[in-house]
């Protein structure tokens, strides 16, 4: 693995380190206290790059509303670390709010078990990082496993079912959503309720994707991060959320909103309008989604020799 980021620009360099620090700070804080002698002497072990800025074909169009995000692995020396919440939430909002850090971050962690379990099966996602990921932190004593292959009738059996589970639940979501847009021409109680379920669609297009290309996805709510991943793998799901002007990108921040603030917060509010016009999204985001997972799982079909 690499252990260097020098084919990025400077300003790109200089945000990692920051984001490094600040992790690194943070994580130190958070256990610094423990009794718990697994949290006494939790580590991070590695912090990996991957991504588009570990491959080189990051995007860096801001003023289009194109912008790649830094993907960073965190792995720790316990399950109990990986806990976002507990471990790494002050961390996250510090990078958010960081004015010396431009480009969005996400981070996934777990253990050193986990990824090398992943290994072993040859998760196309670990694999992925293990030969294109770029180590910016390690201790000594964390190698990661050899990658095994993954036999192309085992990739072909386990995208299919999770394809046809996941698009499914997708059409669950969104017949719930048909139901109570229409009860929220007079009820804004019922938009709300829509706008949470189109959040859920949109998730789980996001996870039927990743899971059909990486059979990996992060355990996250998060569906700009989400979008992140999958776009990233995937041009075409762009299409489903333009990002050209504002109302566009309004409309996504909108939905992103709906996980938590359509059910918990008195303030929320979505106007009809925006409702339609975020279902139609969603809409494209499913049906785009089913195409490109069919055409994997072809792919895997004949590679299989099925």
């Amino acid at each position: 693995m690499r252990c260097h980021v020098d084919h990025l620009p400077l300003v790109q360099q200089t945000e990692l380190d920051l984001v490094k620090q600040l992790l690194t700070d943070e994580f130190a804080i958070a256990t610094s206290r423990a009794t718990q002698p697994w949290k006494k002497n939790g580590k991070i072990l590695k912090l990996i790059l991957f991504g588009s800025y570990a491959r080189e074909d990051w995007v860096d169009e801001p003023e289009n509303g194109y912008q790649s995000d830094y993907d960073l692995l965190v792995i720790v020396s316990h399950p109990n670390l990986t806990d976002i919440a507990d471990y790494w939430y002050v961390a996250e909002d510090k990078i958010q709010r960081h004015t010396a850090i431009a480009r969005p971050v996400n981070i996934i962690v777990h253990t050193l078990e986990e990824v090398n379990l992943g290994l072993s099966r040859g998760e196309y996602f670990w694999v992925d990082i293990a030969r294109d990921g770029i180590v910016l932190y390690e201790l000594p004593g964390g190698a990661l496993a050899a990658p095994k292959p993954l036999t192309s009738a085992d990739a072909y059996d386990m995208a299919n079912q999770y394809f046809g589970a996941k698009l499914a639940d997708i059409d669950r979501w969104l017949a719930t959503v048909d139901f109570q847009m229409t009860m929220g021409d007079e009820d804004g109680g019922y938009r709300k309720l829509a706008a949470f379920n189109l959040h859920q669609a949109a998730e789980t297009c996001y996870v039927c994707f990743l899971l059909v290309r990486t059979l990996y996805f992060p355990r996250s709510h998060n569906i700009k991060f989400l979008r992140s991943l999958a776009e990233d793998g995937e041009p075409r799901l762009i299409e489903a959320w333009p990002r050209d002007n504002r109302n566009d990108r309004r409309r996504f921040e909108l939905l992103k909103r709906a996980y938590v603030e359509a059910r918990y917060s008195v303030s929320y509010e979505i106007g009809g309008e925006d409702l339609e016009l975020i279902s139609r999204s969603v809409r494209t985001l499913r049906n785009i989604v089913e195409i490109v997972s069919r055409e994997r799982i072809e792919t895997l079909r004949i590679e299989a020799g099925l």
